[in-house]
């Protein structure tokens, strides 16, 4: 058992060593607004999709695909159950801000730091099945996160869900698998190349972010604790709990733990600023989140490898 938790933890300790170098980069400017933007924008626009398309190059597995429905439905599941939490929880009497709360609670930031954790303790199936995770996350937050966040019916678009790029490249990568169809090396390489880049870019741009942002002030908050603890704490118990019962077990509820098991979506503080939300406090919940992150991820995963791997 303590093996499991030596494991993950060294794992969460070498992607903050990461963001560590990004927050040295911000504090002395070799990264600013604009270069992190430029750099968020080629990770999830090509970054991203090639992750997901290099691990389903694979031959059709009819157990990877019923592996594969299932963590589409639990992904569902773990949203369904946050989103009820979130509006039991938070009614604070300032709309912007109860708004914040909510979608912080709700979404995790299952790209930027699950799927580096799940390659590396899960290898090319963690991967796999949390790409369909993201893309689980990607079609709620387009549509009933833009509900949240004050956009309204007329805000909600099919054409971002379906054109999103993470969903672009699932499409592209089941296609490959459920066909098997032989990708030559001359294209395999370069996409390799890019999906290797999806562990350190992301992690120096959450350190950035963390070093533009006054710390202290986020552990003020007494709100911003409860959801922050409920984000990493109380939701992948529930989802590890769920799935204990249901009798899923190893890379499945693995995978979908470090998902849940993700501090706050950096996305919380996008549409904070987009929808006219509390944008400082979306920043603060992010960093309080990932902060706390280094140490819950390594105890909530490594109970659940234990446990149900």
């Amino acid at each position: 058992m303590g093996e499991n938790f030596i494991t993950v933890g060294t794992q969460v300790l070498e992607l903050f060593i990461l963001i560590a170098v990004g927050y040295l980069c911000g504090k002395t400017k070799m990264l600013n607004d604009k270069s992190a933007k430029s750099i968020t924008d080629i990770v999830l626009y090509i970054v991203c999709p090639c992750v997901i398309v290099e691990n389903f190059i694979r031959e059709f597995d009819h157990h990877m695909l019923k592996n594969l429905l299932i963590t589409c439905a639990v992904a569902f599941c773990i949203h369904a159950v946050s989103i009820a939490v979130a509006m039991l929880i938070f009614h604070d009497k300032t709309p912007q801000r109860n708004r914040v709360y909510r979608f912080a609670l709700i979404f995790s930031n299952c790209g930027y730091m699950s799927l580096p954790m799940q390659k590396a303790i899960l290898g090319s199936d963690g991967v796999f099945f949390g790409a369909v995770y993201i893309v689980v996350f990607n079609v709620v937050m387009w549509t009933f996160g833009v509900w949240l966040s004050g956009g309204g019916k007329h805000s909600l678009s099919a054409k971002k869900v379906l054109l999103n790029p993470c969903i672009i490249g699932m499409a592209i990568g089941l296609v490959i698998f459920l066909c098997s169809i032989p990708v030559p090396e001359i294209i395999n390489k370069p996409v390799s190349f890019l999906a290797s880049l999806n562990t350190p870019l992301p992690m120096m741009i959450v350190g950035y972010y963390l070093s533009q942002t006054k710390i202290l002030d986020a552990f003020k908050d007494g709100k911003g604790f409860i959801c922050v603890l409920f984000r990493l704490i109380a939701i992948p118990l529930l989802a590890f709990g769920g799935m204990m019962l249901c009798g899923i077990r190893g890379t499945v509820l693995i995978t979908c733990v470090i998902a849940a098991s993700a501090p706050v979506a950096a996305a919380t503080t996008m549409f904070a600023a987009k929808f006219d939300n509390d944008a400082k406090l979306s920043v603060n919940l992010v960093t309080l989140s990932t902060l706390l992150s280094v140490v819950t991820m390594p105890l909530i995963v490594g109970f659940a490898n234990t446990a149900g791997g």
